[in-house]
C-alpha cells in the first residue's frame, strides 16, 4: 500500500532525530513532512494533502481550523504530547479523530520539578555564572534543607505521584490535593491527601502537575497566594495558564512569596521553542518575570529526556499506523474526557 502521507507541524531538529529512525521500519507505512510552522488559522491551509496531521503543545486548533482541516480532508490529528487544551475537541467531534501519547516518561518531569526546586533553592545557576567569573564569594547564595519541610503536590496523575515520592525520598512531609485521589498509594507512602486551601497554608514547596481545564484556569490567584506560607516556593511543569502570572509578580514584588520555577507559562507559544536572544522581548509580563533574582524560567523542557522522545514517537507513529491500518483508536480523546 502507499504510505500514508502526515503533515509535522512546529518540527524541532530532536523530532527529526527520533522519528526518522522509526519510519524506516516497514511496520511504520506513513510519510511524514515536516514544516517548521506552527499550526493555526493562516498555516491550517498547509494541511492540504495530508490524511493527518501531527502537532504540539503550542499547536493550536480552534473552531476555525478545525473547519479547515476537514476541509482538506485530514482524518486524524495525532498530539505528541500528553496534554491537549489547545485543542478544541467540540469543533473536531464527528469529524477528525484525536490521538494523544498519555504517557511518555513521567519520570522526566518529575526529576525536572525537582531540580528546578533544588536550582532555585541552592542558587546552584548562580553559583555556576559567578565561579566562571572569578567570582568564588558565598554571599547571598543560602538555601534551606528540604527535610522536614511540607510540600504541597497538586495533581497526582503519574507525574504529581512520581515526584510526591521523590520529595518523600528528601524526608519532606507532602499533601496531595487531586479530585481523584489515589487513596491506596498515598497510604502506602505516608502522603496525605488534603483541601486545596489546607495545602496552601502549610506547605513550603508547591508543584503543579495538573492538567489545565476551565475549573482550575488561574489556581494560583491573588486569593491563593495570600493564603500561602510567607516564602513558599511555587512549581509548575504542568501548564502556563495555571498560575495568574500578574498576582504572582505583585506577590514577588512584596517579598511574600519566596521563588517560582517555572518550565511553562501562560503566553510561551509567542516565544518558547525558538531562539529570540537578539530581540527585545515584547512581552512584557514575562520580561517583568524574568527579572526576579529568586524566579527561574526554563522554556518547557521538562519532557526533554532520551527515554521520553524515544515513547513519544514510538506511540505518535503506532497510534497513526492502527488508525490507518486497522481503525483503532486506543488513546483517542473524547471531548469530554478529563485530560490527567
Amino acid at each position: 500500500m502507499e504510505p500514508v502521507r502526515i503533515a509535522f507541524f512546529d518540527t524541532k531538529s530532536y523530532d527529526k532525530d527520533y522519528f526518522d529512525p522509526l519510519l524506516k521500519d516497514p511496520a511504520f507505512p506513513l510519510k511524514i513532512k515536516y514544516l517548521n510552522a506552527r499550526l493555526g488559522p493562516d498555516t491550517a491551509a498547509l494541511a492540504s494533502g495530508y490524511e493527518g496531521i501531527c502537532i504540539f503543545v503550542n499547536d493550536r486548533i480552534d473552531a476555525a481550523v478545525a473547519d479547515i482541516l476537514y476541509r482538506e480532508g485530514v482524518k486524524i490529528v495525532a498530539l505528541r504530547s500528553a496534554g491537549y487544551n489547545n485543542v478544541n475537541l467540540e469543533a473536531l467531534r464527528g469529524r477528525i479523530s484525536v490521538v494523544r501519547v498519555p504517557s511518555y516518561s513521567p519520570h522526566a518531569v518529575a526529576e525536572y520539578a525537582v531540580s528546578l526546586l533544588l536550582t532555585l533553592n541552592r542558587k546552584t545557576h548562580k553559583a555556576y555564572s559567578r565561579v566562571r567569573d572569578g567570582n568564588f564569594s558565598l554571599a547571598g547564595l543560602e538555601g534551606f534543607d528540604l527535610y522536614k519541610k511540607t510540600a504541597g503536590i497538586i495533581g497526582t496523575g503519574q507525574i504529581g505521584r512520581i515526584t510526591a515520592e521523590i520529595l518523600r525520598g528528601f524526608g519532606m512531609e507532602v499533601l496531595a490535593s487531586d479530585p481523584y485521589p489515589a487513596a491506596e498509594w498515598a497510604e502506602s507512602r505516608g502522603i496525605l491527601y488534603t483541601g486545596r486551601e489546607e495545602l496552601f497554608r502549610r506547605s513550603d514547596i508547591i508543584s503543579l502537575h495538573c492538567p489545565l481545564t476551565p475549573e482550575n484556569r488561574r489556581l494560583i490567584n491573588k486569593a491563593a497566594l495570600s493564603s500561602m506560607k510567607p516564602g513558599a516556593i511555587i512549581i509548575n511543569t504542568g501548564r502556563g495558564g495555571l498560575i495568574d502570572t500578574k498576582d504572582l509578580i505583585d506577590a514577588l514584588k512584596s517579598n511574600y512569596i519566596g521563588g517560582a520555577g517555572l518550565d511553562v507559562y501562560e503566553e510561551e507559544d509567542r516565544y518558547f521553542f525558538e531562539d529570540h536572544s537578539g530581540q527585545v522581548i515584547q512581552d512584557d509580563t514575562l520580561a517583568r518575570l524574568m527579572t526576579f533574582p529568586n524566579v527561574l524560567i526554563t522554556s518547557h523542557q521538562a519532557f526533554l529526556t532520551r527515554e521520553a522522545l524515544s515513547a513519544i514517537a514510538e506511540t505518535t507513529l503506532e497510534n497513526l499506523r492502527l488508525f490507518f491500518e486497522k481503525n483503532e483508536v486506543p488513546n483517542e480523546i473524547k471531548a469530554a474526557t478529563p485530560a490527567k
